[in-house]
């Protein structure tokens, strides 16, 4: 016969086993492969060439119409240099998320997720989307003031977007996403519509070709921030898709943008002329002298 006292003693003694592998405390790391590398190595090369090609088709026409040949040339240049540092890996860093699982039962656990975060294309964003931005509002016929308030909101959206691939935390990070898509909104009005408006007043011929390359550029544009939510926002794809689909938009709205660009304008006869200090320096009036003493003195 068992003793009822005796069982509840076993029972209590027994050691009751712990488990050995606590979940979520493994790191992700969503890294570059191969493909991601040989893709960044293939658009430098693009890059590169294309700026040897605006450079020469630059040194082809006379100096008073290089304005726009010089801007798209310093856009690939920037590129360039860009897409060079990621390929070495001197233009990237990591982000660190953590992902909290509420459990109904049991404590929370937390995914650590290190993504990599290629700082060097916002810096060449920076850069090369104000000047873009400078061709089309040439191209326009964009007043100053106008000009000057689609930088500032450019460069607000670049930069938003940096600081939003390098947040921890989700809620700020979308905050910073809302930014970027509001400056953006900016960027679209003039452009679109200023823009286009400002064209009209100029030959058919230039009204029509804005309203396409500006058309053109917008849609590419409109797509970095949809690329950037599923990408760095909510990591919904690889870093290697990440790359790929940037590459294809910057190759798009860079080289063959310059190529639509200069190729097109060059043809028409309205082409701008720009004399003064761009062609001809500071001549003698208002030239600054230094160490002469002055008459009378």
């Amino acid at each position: 016969m068992i003793d009822p006292v005796e069982a509840i003693k076993k029972h209590t003694s027994a050691a009751i086993p712990m488990p050995t592998v606590i979940p979520g405390n493994t790191p992700v790391y969503q890294e570059a492969s191969a493909t991601g590398e040989r893709a960044l190595w293939v658009v430098f090369v693009i890059m590169l060439l294309s700026s040897l090609a605006f450079y020469i088709m630059a040194f082809r026409v006379p100096v008073q119409k290089r304005l726009f040949h010089i801007l798209t040339a310093f856009i690939t240049t920037f590129a360039t240099l860009s897409y060079y540092a990621m390929a070495i890996g001197d233009g990237v860093g990591s982000n660190k998320i953590l992902i909290k699982h509420t459990q109904k039962h049991f404590p929370d656990t937390y995914d650590t997720v290190y993504r990599e975060v290629y700082w060097a294309r916002y810096v060449d964003w920076s850069v090369t989307t104000p000047l873009l931005l400078l061709d089309l509002c040439f191209l326009a016929g964009l007043n100053g003031a106008s000009i000057l308030v689609a930088i500032v909101a450019d460069i607000i959206m670049i930069l938003t977007g940096l600081f939003a691939a390098f947040q921890v935390d989700e809620a700020p990070k979308w905050g910073w996403y809302a930014m970027a898509c509001i400056a953006y909104i900016v960027v679209v009005y003039q452009v679109a519509l200023n823009g286009r408006q400002t064209a009209k007043a100029k030959d058919q011929k230039t009204a029509a070709f804005y309203a396409a390359i500006g058309g053109f550029t917008l849609i590419l544009w409109t797509v970095y921030p949809i690329i950037w939510g599923i990408a760095d926002g909510s990591r919904n794809i690889s870093v290697d898709g990440e790359i790929i689909a940037y590459a294809v938009l910057d190759i798009l709205a860079k080289p063959v943008f310059g190529f639509w660009l200069l190729l097109t304008h060059d043809n028409f006869s309205s082409t701008a002329s720009i004399e003064g200090f761009w062609a001809n320096g500071l001549g003698k009036e208002g030239t600054l002298r230094v160490g002469d003493d002055d008459e009378g003195a």
